[in-house]
């Protein structure tokens, strides 16, 4: 699928807010609202867009712990981290979670209901975890930015 300048523009909008009518972001891109649907429509069918949601503001519960977790994995058995994977991929509490290179082989964002519920995930995920190797938490004070918004114009299609 190409992606001409209006599909980057257009990509950018719908990812900082995609609960616009068809009206307001034709308007920001210079389209009109069933040339965007026809956009959108394209996007989801070649799934270059997987699915629309709604993004809750971190700040707006004060019992929220926001938890980044570096994981190192022993490697002695593809079964057992195929298994941890799919683990970590069950787990609601974990936001996001990337497979990495260097000293340590996973990231994952946790978000937890206050320190009582942060506390069983990391157990349950971490330290009961039989082929952990090590893990280090560090606790979120401050959720500057979150999202996961990709920059359309790094899409090599």
């Amino acid at each position: 699928m190409k992606l001409d300048e209006i599909d980057h523009l257009l990509l950018d909008e719908l990812q900082t807010d995609a609960g616009r009518t068809l009206r307001a972001l034709g308007e920001v891109v210079g389209l009109s609202p069933s040339a965007v649907q026809r956009r959108m429509e394209r996007y989801r069918d070649s799934g270059l867009v997987s699915r629309t949601t709604a993004v809750l503001d971190p700040k707006a519960s004060r019992d929220l712990v926001m938890a980044i977790v570096l994981v190192a994995v022993e490697r002695e058995s593809p079964r057992l981290l195929e298994a941890y994977q799919r683990r970590l991929l069950a787990a609601p509490e974990v936001q996001q979670l990337y497979g990495c290179y260097g000293g340590w082989d996973y990231v994952a964002v946790l978000v937890t209901s206050g320190m009582a519920h942060h506390n069983e995930v990391s157990q349950r995920l971490f330290a009961e975890a039989p082929n952990i190797r090590k893990y280090s938490t560090m606790l979120v004070l401050d959720p500057l930015r979150t999202g996961s918004a990709i920059p359309a114009r790094a899409l090599k299609l």
